[in-house]
């Protein structure tokens, strides 16, 4: 991921469709940042994820992964001894989470309950970034930036099963448990439709009006992808037939995208422009921003508790830019010491 789950900042646009203008915004009404969770510590982030029956919320940091209580942010534990975490996926129906270490090439495996690693397996690929858990095969997916491939694993056994040659640099992928997983190709703005008990890409679609995109959520019951891209659009395609639907505004830097079902909205956390966008499903053709909430800027990542309907997203405070070497010709800024903080967004529809 860009940097491997910010709300929306201010207000409400006209309903669009695919080539329909946006409207003046509006107040944010009651969106807000709610809490901060301080968390500190050293090293970078990625995905957040959160395990709805335990309501533990996972943090991604470098080299481990801080396990939180989701309801007050009390610390639960952590899963240590990592390499360059990327991602974190749950499963729940087998007691079993999954992390991807994009450094070492391998994804851990650990108990949920006793947060204690089960086994480690190697990937057979190159930087594991984003990671699924289908419900319908009980496989996990890795999805590999550096050889633009899906490494499948047997979630039950941790037995590495073999790939899936993707068409491009792959980003966030979703499933919608009926036999079908999706999955960005960033470099090729297009969208990969994956058989995961064939081990295929079964159909590819591009991405329309849309620049390299990152984040993807799904909305399961009408059948509906949301990519959420870096020409600040967020673009809805028909998980059927690929073919497109709507395109909604969204904020600067967008790099993940969420999909509430019992409230029917859709989130861009957008980490350049500081902005959490809360976009509400009106129906499955139609879309409305109701606000850009503002949260902070590099609030790039995010997870959805579905219980409470909150928004998690991980953020800190940046220093200078290191100056650039051979091996790294464009290095990111240093996090300041102790400034990394879970984000908590609230607020209500009122639609």
């Amino acid at each position: 991921m860009k940097r491997l789950c910010a709300v929306v900042g201010a207000g409400a646009w006209c309903l669009l469709a695919a080539g329909t203008a946006p409207a003046a915004p509006a107040a944010t009404g009651s969106w807000h940042v709610a809490q901060r969770y301080a968390i500190g510590g050293a090293g970078g982030w990625d995905y957040l994820a959160i395990d709805q029956a335990s309501r533990h919320l996972y943090v991604s940091r470098s080299d481990r992964v801080i396990v939180l209580d989701a309801r007050n942010g009390k610390r639960v534990g952590e899963i240590d001894g990592l390499s360059g975490v990327h991602g974190i996926a749950i499963a729940d129906d087998l007691g079993r989470g999954f992390i991807s270490n994009g450094r070492a090439d391998t994804v851990t495996v650990f108990d949920l309950a006793s947060l204690k690693t089960l086994q480690t397996v190697a990937v057979g690929a190159k930087n594991p970034d984003a990671i699924l858990y289908d419900p319908y095969s009980h496989r996990v997916f890795t999805f590999n930036g550096g050889s633009n491939d899906a490494s499948v694993i047997d979630a039950k056994s941790g037995k590495l099963l073999g790939h899936v040659a993707l068409p491009g640099r792959p980003e966030f992928a979703v499933s919608d448990g009926h036999g079908h997983v999706f999955d960005n190709i960033e470099s090729r703005d297009e969208l990969a439709e994956i058989d995961p008990a064939a081990m295929k890409v079964t159909a590819t679609w591009p991405v329309k009006d849309c620049d390299s995109p990152s984040g993807l959520a799904i909305d399961v019951a009408h059948q509906r992808l949301f990519s959420v891209c870096q020409n600040k659009v967020m673009a809805v395609t028909d998980a059927g037939n690929g073919k497109p639907v709507a395109s909604v505004p969204i904020g600067e830097g967008p790099d993940a995208a969420c999909f509430d079902p019992q409230r029917q909205l859709v989130f861009s956390s957008n980490g350049e422009s500081g902005t959490l966008t809360v976009v509400h499903e009106d129906d499955p053709d139609h879309y409305r921003v109701l606000a850009n909430v503002p949260t902070q800027k590099s609030a790039r990542t995010m997870a959805l508790d579905e219980t409470s309907g909150d928004i998690f997203l991980s953020a800190a405070e940046f220093g200078p830019r290191p100056a650039p070497t051979a091996q790294q010709p464009h290095p990111r800024p240093t996090v300041k010491p102790g400034s990394f903080t879970i984000l908590v967004v609230a607020g209500r529809t009122g639609s």
